[in-house]
């Protein structure tokens, strides 16, 4: 017999994480009260080879879905990743060639299913389809939307407003996504903040195909290691699928207390309830440490194998407690420009030094290690979006996020 509570807590882990569900009445209606599993379909185009924690928060959604007993449908977009959604974007991408996206796609299949029960979960390609849409599809489909509303979309409008240019192929981006909603009868569809759009194309043309639509629910955009940029290689914040464990665990490890949080909320498999718990045990007393070498642990035996977490552990305490660092590193932000900082300014910025030429001083003395490693070279420039363990001497130490300067 299923109580109040247990319903409640079915219902705090199905919106886990969430950002919004569109319609929100249809949470209790349709998320929770169906008599029947839901069709929960989700989007990836597959544009690069290797996933990051970043991309995992929609594979986590379709897990907890999956849990409640739903039928998960892995979409493959290896006709929309030759498009390319230009969500975010300034400038039109550039397109990928099939065999790119082949190749691209069976990577993305292999990082899924270290989430995914994968004989829970249905993999499609919406190549099927709109393979077959051809020209007197693609207009009948273009017809059901207009130029105006597609200048709703925020990447669309800033660009048309500042005379950037937009492919006419762009705008067909949202109606495919949409048109994969209407192939596959989807009852839920995930995305990300910035998919909101797209979602609800998909709510508008399974009603002009006579369907009931999609309710849809977005989820946030995962803040990397700086705490502060989204995680992208780019910016080099991430935390890659596929790292080796160690530097997975280091990289886990040199978290913000406070993004730890975040990330136990998003990234974790563990129920709301043993994370409160978890929580709880540190409000009252307990080393944060202990929580974040919990939850590297969890990440890397996912990605890694039962048992790599507790080895990675092993090494990262070898090589920095068993060299007598303190247990508690503090933690400074630095915010520099678009062409990063010199490492005189950025020791001076941390507190670690009193003026830039004491920081040249010292390091021209060896006195200076990043991520134990010394340096002397005056001119490194530190970049935003990376964190680094920095030493001044013996007794100044700190672990340093570059944030961009607003």
């Amino acid at each position: 017999m299923t109580t109040d509570s247990d319903s409640a807590a079915r219902r705090a882990e199905l919106l886990r994480g969430t950002e919004e569900v569109i319609p929100e009445a249809e949470i209790d209606e349709r998320l929770l009260a169906s008599d029947r599993p839901l069709r929960i379909k989700a989007g990836f185009d597959p544009t690069a080879a290797d996933l990051h924690l970043g991309h995992t928060l929609l594979l986590n959604k379709l897990r907890h879905f999956q849990d409640a007993g739903h039928h998960v449908l892995f979409l493959i977009g290896d006709f929309t990743a030759t498009i390319g959604d230009p969500t975010g974007k300034n400038e039109t991408r550039a397109p990928l060639t099939r065999d790119q996206v082949a190749a691209n796609a069976r990577t993305y299949q292999e990082q899924a299913f270290k989430i995914l029960d994968a004989d829970r979960t249905e993999v499609v390609f919406n190549s099927t389809w709109l393979d077959q849409l051809g020209a007197e599809g693609m207009i009948k489909l273009a017809a059901q939307h207009t130029v105006a509303r597609m200048l709703e979309r925020d990447d669309f409008h800033k660009r048309y407003q500042s005379h950037r240019p937009i492919a006419i192929h762009e705008f067909l981006y949202p109606l495919l996504q949409g048109y994969d909603s209407v192939a596959l009868d989807a009852d839920v569809e995930l995305g990300g903040t910035d998919q909101k759009f797209n979602l609800l194309v998909g709510r508008h043309l399974q009603s002009a195909w006579g369907k009931r639509p999609q309710t849809c629910m977005t989820l946030p955009i995962l803040e990397g290691l700086d705490g502060v940029q989204k995680m992208s290689k780019s910016l080099g914040n991430y935390i890659g699928v596929t790292e080796p464990p160690d530097d997975m665990f280091g990289k886990m490890m040199s978290i913000s207390d406070d993004l730890m949080w975040r990330y136990y909320h998003l990234l974790s498999l563990r129920p709301l309830e043993e994370v409160a718990r978890i929580r709880q045990a540190v409000d009252d007393g307990g080393n944060p440490r202990d929580a974040k070498v919990a939850l590297a642990g969890e990440i890397v035996d996912r990605f890694h194998g039962s048992g790599a977490g507790a080895r990675a552990a092993e090494a990262f305490t070898a090589r920095f407690r068993n060299k007598e660092l303190p247990d508690d590193i503090p933690e400074v932000q630095v915010a520099v420009g678009a062409d990063g900082a010199p490492l005189p300014w950025v020791l001076r910025e941390a507190g670690l030094v009193s003026s830039n030429s004491e920081g040249q001083r010292l390091l021209r003395q060896n006195a200076v290690r990043l991520d134990r490693e010394r340096v002397n070279d005056a001119g490194l420039r530190l970049h935003a979006g990376t964190s680094v363990l920095v030493q001044v001497g013996k007794r100044n130490i700190a672990q340093v996020h570059l944030t961009a300067a607003a």
